[in-house]
Formats: C-alpha cells, sequence, structure tokens
C-alpha cells in the first residue's frame, strides 16, 4: 500500500538530511506506530505519504514514495485526498468550516460524495467518536480534546484507504484515547485501512501496533515487531521499562501481559520499602486563594466552571485533571487574569521575600500580572509572533523586567536543547513550540506557573527534564499547576490532584491517593503492581536494587 524506495529528504539550509536511504513497504491493513524523540523526523515521514513533502513544506526529497500505486512526487497532496487521510498536531490548523457538522461534511463536499451517503457518513461518524451532543456546536467553542476528535471525524468520513495519524491522542483524555484508538482499531480490522500513526504516548497506543517504525534520529527509519524494537530503543512506554528491569521475555506490550508476568515481582517487591516519587513538601504559606470562581460563556446555559474554591501553595505542584470539556483549562485563564470570570475572588500574593500584600491579576498590567502569574496555553503558539526564536527569547527578557534571572535562552536550553536562534517559531516542532513558550513565560519569574496540557508534544525525555524543571520552580517555593490527561506524567510530577467533572472539583488531595484509586487515572505501574503502592519504574527500579 506504502512504498518508500532509498527516499531521503533534505530541507533547505539543513546541515543533514531529516530522511536517508528509507526502505520500507507498509501493507494494506497495517498499523505502524512512528516513534522517537522530539524533532527526528517523525512528521516529516509521515508528510511524505500524502505529498505534504516537498510539495508544501519544501526542501528536497530523494527517492520515491508510492501510495496505492501513485507516486506523491507526480501527485500532489489534493490528487492523494481520496487516498490518504491526514490528521496534524493541531487541529485548528486542519479545519476550514464553522461548525462540527459542517467540519465533518466539508472532505466529502470536495470529493463529490453523493448526498444521501454524506448524511450517512456524518451520522456513523458522529455516534463512532461521540461527537453526536456537538454537532451543531461551533469549532472555536470545543475543547481541545472534542476539537481533536473532530478533526479525526473529518477525515474518517472519506472513507480513505490510508490513514496518517500525528499524535491523534495527544490531547484526549484517557477514556476519549481510548475510544478514537478502539475506533482506529476497528478500520484496520474490519475495513483494512492502513495506519500510520505517531504518538509520544506510546502507554496508550503501543499494544495495538503492528508493526513499529523507529527513527533513532540520524535519518534512518530502523522498523520490526513492537517487543523486538523496544528491547534497545532509548523511547519505550511505562510497562516496557518494567519489563527491561524486571528481565521478562518477551517485553509485555500491555498491562494485561505484564500483569501475567509480575506475580514473582510482586512477591519480589512485597517487603522492599516504597521509595518515595518525590521528596516532601514544606509547608508554605498560599501563593494563589481563589474563592467561588465561576465561568459562564454568553450563549451557553452550564456554567463552564461552577464556585470554584482552590489554595495554592509555595513548593506545591498540582495537576488539574479531568475529562474533555470539564472546565479545567477556563479555571486556569479565570486564574490568570485574562480569561473571562464570571464570579468570584482571586488573590495571589508575590513570590519571594517580596511577598506581601495580595492582587487580582485581573487589575494589574500586563508586565506585573505576568510576574505574579504565567501560563502556558494548550496552544503554544498563540504566543508566537516574532521571525525567530532568537527575536522571542530576547522580547521576553526585555519584558520581563528580571534583571538577575537566567534569561529566556538558558531556560530553554535547559527545557530543550538545540533550537537553533535563526528558526522561525512556528518552524519548530509542537514540542519544542512549546518549550520555547515555556522559556517565556518562565523569564519573568512569576510565582504561580500554570501550564496547560504541557505535554503535548513531548517525548519521555522531553517530560522528564519538564518534571526536573518544575521540581526546580517548586523547590524555590513557586506553585506549579498542570492541566493534563498524561497520567504517566502526573505520577512523576505531581505532589497533589485536583480532579474537576462538569465544572467543579470532585476530588482533592494527594497525588499517589487520588490516581491509583482511579482506574482511568492510575499509571501503568500502578495497574501492573497493584495492590502495591507503586507509581513509577523509577520507584520499582530503586526498590529491586535495595532488595538484590
Amino acid at each position: 500500500m506504502i512504498t518508500f524506495e532509498e527516499v531521503g529528504v533534505v530541507y533547505d539550509d539543513a546541515d543533514a538530511p531529516v530522511l536517508r536511504d528509507v526502505d520500507l513497504t507498509v501493507e494494506e491493513g497495517e498499523l505502524c506506530l512512528v516513534v522517537g524523540h522530539t524533532g527526528v523526523g517523525k512528521s516529516t515521514l509521515l508528510g511524505a505519504v500524502n505529498g505534504l513533502v516537498p510539495h508544501f513544506t519544501g526542501g528536497t526529497l530523494y527517492g520515491r514514495v508510492t501510495v496505492d500505486g501513485r507516486s506523491t512526487a507526480d501527485h500532489p497532496p489534493r490528487e492523494l485526498a481520496d487516498v490518504v487521510g491526514v490528521v496534524g498536531q493541531d487541529p485548528l490548523d486542519g479545519f476550514v468550516t464553522d461548525t462540527v457538522e459542517e467540519e465533518l461534511a466539508y472532505c466529502m463536499e470536495q470529493l463529490a460524495v453523493p448526498p444521501a451517503t454524506m448524511r450517512k457518513r456524518v451520522e456513523e461518524t458522529l455516534d463512532l467518536l461521540g461527537l453526536a451532543d456537538l454537532r451543531h456546536r461551533a469549532l472555536h467553542e470545543l475543547s481541545g480534546g472534542q476539537q481533536q476528535r473532530v478533526a479525526i471525524g473529518s477525515v474518517l468520513t472519506a472513507h480513505p484507504r490510508v490513514l496518517v495519524l500525528d499524535e491523534p491522542t495527544s490531547a484526549l483524555d484517557p477514556t476519549a484515547a481510548e475510544e478514537v484508538l478502539a475506533a482506529i482499531t476497528r478500520l484496520v480490522h474490519d475495513l483494512g485501512v492502513t495506519v500510520l500513526l505517531a504518538e509520544h504516548r506510546l502507554e496508550r497506543v503501543v499494544q495495538y501496533a503492528d508493526r513499529v517504525l523507529h527513527l533513532p534520529g540520524d535519518g534512518r527509519v530502523v522498523a520490526g515487531a513492537p517487543a523486538e524494537v523496544f528491547r534497545t530503543t532509548s523511547i519505550a512506554p511505562p510497562v516496557v521499562e518494567l519489563g527491561r528491569h524486571a528481565g521478562w521475555a518477551p517485553l509485555p506490550l500491555s498491562v494485561r501481559d505484564a500483569r501475567r508476568a509480575a506475580a514473582p515481582l510482586r512477591a519480589r517487591l512485597a517487603d522492599a520499602p516504597v521509595p518515595p516519587v518525590r521528596g516532601a513538601v514544606p509547608g508554605a504559606p498560599p501563593l494563589l486563594s481563589a474563592r467561588k470562581v465561576s465561568v459562564r460563556y454568553r450563549g451557553q446555559a452550564l456554567p463552564a466552571v461552577r464556585e470554584v474554591d482552590l489554595e495554592l501553595r509555595g513548593g506545591e505542584t498540582t495537576a488539574l485533571m479531568g475529562r474533555n470539556g470539564s472546565g479545567k483549562s477556563s479555571l486556569l485563564w479565570a486564574l490568570q487574569g485574562s480569561g473571562t470570570r464570571s464570579g468570584g475572588t482571586v488573590e495571589v500574593r508575590a513570590w519571594g521575600p517580596d511577598g506581601t500584600g495580595a492582587h487580582d491579576p485581573r487589575q494589574l498590567s500586563p508586565v506585573r500580572a505576568r510576574q505574579l502569574v504565567g501560563l502556558v496555553p494548550q496552544t503554544p503558539t498563540d504566543l508566537l509572533y516574532l521571525e525567530s526564536v532568537r527575536q522571542e527569547l530576547a522580547q521576553a527578557d526585555a519584558e520581563s523586567a528580571v534583571p538577575d534571572g537566567p534569561g529566556a535562552r538558558a531556560i530553554l536550553d535547559r527545557l530543550a536543547p538545540g533550537i537553533d536562534d535563526d528558526a522561525h517559531p512556528r518552524d519548530l516542532s509542537e514540542g519544542q513550540k512549546l518549550a520555547l513558550v515555556l522559556a517565556i513565560q518562565l523569564s519573568a519569574a512569576p510565582g504561580v506557573v500554570l501550564l496547560d496540557e504541557p505535554t503535548r508534544g513531548l517525548d519521555y525525555r522531553a517530560k522528564a527534564q519538564l518534571t526536573r524543571i518544575l521540581d526546580d520552580l517548586a523547590a524555590e517555593g513557586r506553585t506549579v499547576v498542570v492541566s493534563t490527561h498524561d497520567v504517566e506524567f502526573v505520577a512523576r510530577t505531581a505532589d497533589r490532584v485536583v480532579v474537576m467533572a462538569e465544572g467543579e472539583v470532585v476530588a482533592d488531595g494527594p497525588a499517589a491517593e487520588v490516581v491509583v484509586s482511579s482506574p482511568v487515572f492510575a499509571p501503568q505501574v500502578a495497574k501492573i503492581l497493584a495492590p502495591l503502592p507503586y507509581l513509577t519504574v523509577e520507584q520499582a527500579a530503586a526498590a529491586l536494587a535495595g532488595a538484590s
């Protein structure tokens, strides 16, 4: 179905090819998982399948790529639209209509699908992806996860033979992600659709893959069975990492397989002390106090946030969790001051030795508010508007008014080293964009740091580095709030978990207690080693080392 013959891709002014000497055949009805660290060329590989590379991206493509017998060199993306459906990392970039129903029908209209067939496929897709209640909603009103499901649905209605998905579950809560992956799996098994799927949250998708395409970072593509490829890769989901430490063969790819192999491991760990995930959080005064905060948007009958009380203390990292549309992003923007707040109060105290007095960030100048509360939005490009990374960083330092701070460039190098100063911000990968925006916000040294889905586009290595940075921020006495669906990241990073549903806080407590008690939010290690109270691979590895 898809063939790469001696394919290489070189972008203009690049020192080395992004892809080189790629020989690959993907058969009909195969689900291939594309893995690799941030920036190694996964999006380039996917873009070559439907001709976006090089027809749209520029650069030079060597060799030959054929899809269903059509060469992408001779057929631009519009001539492959009936064969290849593509869902990118940012769903808003691909929307061309105003409402959910219109977006689902748009691709079929361009392909001249008969109206009766169009209506039938729209209804099927609405049910398949749980979008029926949103059919008349404006796309810009949807949460990030809802937008992602619409983007996937708009591609599925055309019934393509090849589906290319670039991080399709990155904005979805665990339950919604399972529903989407189940739908994709049905397309593969029942209809013979060929799927190429790139995803950093491997714990969600690895069990569904027929084959793994690993990009080690030198331009090559290494293909093979998942258990074999992951035995030696530098990137792997927690279930595989645990299997490596335990010496299991073959390596398990699902929690179910791992639990079957884990009985001896649980016995070895039963009497061993459980190492803490994080150090104890010292008592500290609250940096932010929110009382009865409500958010209601014009034209909506129900509030997005309903009378939420929240107190955030210095030295604490809080994870804000909940299904898509539960009000997490609305709450963060209300706390930051520039978002809608229809009721309630927010008081923020300055961080550090000058931490006296309380201020409502909504009443302050932008520069002063940014020194109190920094927010990294769900779509990082909302804050990027200059022509180069250097200009963005220089502007951040100029606006931060923190002369003794480390500087935005130094912060960026800690999070994502190697980003070129001369690169255009919008040419960066999603993970690199997020790292850049985080560096810009941290340059103002705010005492309250809010991050909305910060792990989208980040691989495990980058997320580990992000955890270290957030740990450092908390150790300095700041308070950090992370809105996320990434349960593995929460297990490693959060001291406290707040769960929202329908605009209200329904759970609030220590991370270990909240996530382990939930079958939805529990990390893989907790599920594998239950009833033992382990959350991370690092905990289990340390306990094994101590017991040996």
